[in-house]
């Protein structure tokens, strides 16, 4: 699948003083060795859970990082090499995160937030994760700078896609994620999104169950 215009893009939005100097100085070196700076530099993280272990930290432990890019180049570079969703164990979760967040609820970045989540057949999984995969590298989405990145679980009878963002309280910025996502995927009509705030996973220990809102 071709990548679009964006990710061609450079126009960094950093998070803080110190990361716009980063994102400055990556920038300008991608671009001095003729490479196609990404907006965001971003982190493939892999977690093989443990069945019938729920524990944080068991997860925290099991969170293993496979690979970083800050280009249009690393980037492809990276996703062809990787496991295909189909071909993964269950239960196993695929992270892409923007770098210098962890995939955990407690991460200072995502402890405000929240997630929408969307449930598929485990046939058409590995489509739309690429999609949203391309959509997140490619800064498509809106609302981006409040998205901190995007996780595949797959289990054993369904697999769940799940996109998080910085503040569960915007409630403008959550419902145009909401719409952006169903936008850029093509979601058909069937398919129903839940929106939880990761400090009620922290509160049940759970990520996808007892959402609280549904659109």
């Amino acid at each position: 699948m071709e990548v679009r215009a964006e990710l061609e893009k450079n126009n960094p939005c950093p998070w803080t003083e110190d990361r716009e100097a980063e994102d400055h100085q990556r920038i300008s070196l991608d671009l001095k060795a003729g490479l196609h700076p990404l907006k965001h530099k971003f982190v493939f993280w892999y977690t093989r859970r443990t069945p019938g272990v729920r524990t944080q930290t068991s997860y925290e432990d099991n969170i293993n990082k496979v690979v970083d890019f800050s280009n249009v180049e690393g980037f492809w570079v990276s996703y062809c090499h990787l496991a295909r969703p189909s071909t993964l164990p269950s239960p196993t979760d695929l992270h892409l995160f923007k770098d210098g967040i962890r995939p955990l609820w407690e991460d200072s970045a995502n402890c405000n937030g929240g997630k929408w989540i969307i449930r598929f057949k485990k046939a058409v999984s590995g489509r739309f994760w690429e999609d949203l995969v391309l959509a997140l590298v490619g800064d498509q989405l809106d609302y981006g700078d409040n998205i901190c990145g995007a996780v595949l679980s797959i289990r054993f009878n369904e697999d769940i896609l799940s996109v998080w963002n910085r503040n569960a309280s915007d409630n403008q910025a959550v419902m145009a994620l909401r719409d952006s996502i169903k936008r850029h995927l093509k979601l058909p009509n069937g398919y129903v999104m839940e929106y939880k705030p990761h400090d009620a996973s922290l509160r049940d220990n759970s990520s996808y169950r007892n959402t609280w809102l549904r659109g």
